[in-house]
């Protein structure tokens, strides 16, 4: 990037007079819009949902504009620079914006790292990242810092620089969304967890996936740190990706935790404490907030028993490699709740750890048609229209002692809202089965 335009991000108001375009209305959006007018900004917003009303564009100013319904060449006319929330991707709009380089096309969290001078401590990965972000803010928080986490899941970024908040460490869980659109997002510590097949409904391939990961460490240099996974050692070290020291770990440094099983959570537990050292934490603070540590909601949760029948919540195992770790948390009998809308991958990638394990399979809603053909074969399966029957279905079968395990491998938009409700629905089930 020329140096004219780094001194033009880094300076106040340097809006002033321009014209800035927020592709998306979510939270995320609306915190850049926020944030592009303190900057000086004109802002307008543009939406395919021809719902939105103007009442979002309150506190951006006499001049905001709101433009919905599919995007248009109008749409963005006149733009001096757009960002992009998380869920458009980039090719979706590049037809419309004529010859705007494309080194001003941003996503809100690259907007607002140019504002965040605290020490950053970024997390990506295919799976994990929500666990690792929040231990790593529990630990901080339980060592008397202060700490901010956010970015991709829970509050924006831009929503902390424009409350003018002041944490002694900003802790960001980053998706390849977010990263595909940064350009100088430089974090002390980042953290790529796991790589596996995710988002290939956004994504072209596996290949562009990956290097929308890696841009996490793009911009860092030999005084940063990258924390990278030593299964991947083999494919990465080839590809000068970061300037950064790297350091590689593979789950074997601590002990397996009572609230954080299995081996995945060990290797999310050791990237942590990296990236804690490299900001100034001892092992004794490190230690001392691990163990006071609880996981977070919906991931391999034991959320109770019926008639000895264990019912383990895993809603967040939204990929095939999700469900292999949740797998491998468990020696068995497991009776396995799959479905929902498939994000891609090589189902019989799971047989490895289904059998000698798994003694049944239901699954649910949408997605039988990737499910049911590759694991028919080796294992008893049925389909259900709905969670409640496939859960019902198992029950029924099952004997105590047995595990019931939702871990369906899939997003949960074929019938909720999120897997957050997802999970709360099978908690509901269970409890009325009790």
């Amino acid at each position: 990037m020329d140096n004219a335009f780094v001194k033009l991000v880094t300076s106040t108001r340097m809006f002033t007079n321009r014209l800035a375009i927020v592709a998306g209305a979510g939270r995320s959006g609306i915190a850049a819009a926020k944030l592009l007018h303190k900057l000086g900004a004109t802002v307008r917003i543009v939406d395919a949902n021809e719902n939105l009303t103007t009442d979002i564009l309150i506190g951006l100013g006499d001049n905001a504009q709101l433009m919905t319904g599919p995007f248009s060449t109008e749409q963005f006319d006149d733009a001096d620079i757009i960002v992009v929330s998380p869920g458009i991707p980039v090719r979706n709009i590049k037809p419309f914006i004529g010859n705007l380089p494309e080194r001003k096309i941003i996503s809100e969290l690259e907007l607002a790292s140019w504002f965040a001078d605290e020490p950053k401590i970024a997390i990506t990965g295919t799976n994990g990242k929500t666990t690792t972000t929040a231990l790593i803010k529990h630990i901080l928080e339980h060592s008397g810092r202060t700490a901010f986490a956010g970015a991709n899941y829970g509050p924006p970024l831009s929503e902390y620089i424009v409350d003018k908040g002041q944490c002694d460490v900003l802790v960001l869980e980053v998706s390849s969304f977010q990263l595909q659109n940064c350009r100088l997002f430089r974090p002390q510590a980042a953290i790529l967890l796991n790589v596996s097949a995710n988002h290939l409904d956004y994504h072209m391939d596996m290949d562009e996936y990956l290097k929308a990961k890696l841009k996490i460490f793009e911009r860092q240099s030999k005084y940063e740190l990258a924390i990278l996974p030593a299964h991947m050692k083999e494919e990465l070290s080839p590809i000068d990706f970061t300037h950064a020291e790297v350091k590689w770990f593979n789950g074997e440094t601590f002990p397996e935790q009572p609230n954080l099983p299995g081996l995945h959570n060990r290797s999310n537990i050791e990237a942590a404490w990296l990236a804690l050292e490299k900001i100034g934490l001892s092992m004794e603070e490190f230690q001392s907030g691990l163990k006071t540590f609880k996981g977070k909601p919906h991931r391999i949760e034991n959320i109770g028993s019926v008639n000895g029948v264990q019912f383990i919540d895993d809603s967040k195992g939204t990929n095939l490699d999700a469900v292999t770790a949740a797998l491998k948390s468990f020696a068995g009998p497991v009776r396995l709740l799959l479905g929902g809308k498939f994000k891609g991958g090589d189902v019989t990638s799971l047989i490895p750890a289904m059998k000698g394990r798994v003694t049944e399979v239901a699954l649910f809603g949408a997605g039988r048609e990737h499910f049911e053909p590759p694991l028919k074969n080796d294992f008893k399966i049925s389909w259900h229209a709905n969670l409640e029957k496939a859960v019902k279905t198992l029950f029924a079968n099952s004997d105590a002692g047995d595990t019931i395990l939702l871990s369906p491998g899939t997003a949960s938009f074929d019938a909720y809202t999120g897997y957050e409700a997802r999970g709360a629905d099978f908690q509901r089930i269970m409890e009325e089965l009790s």
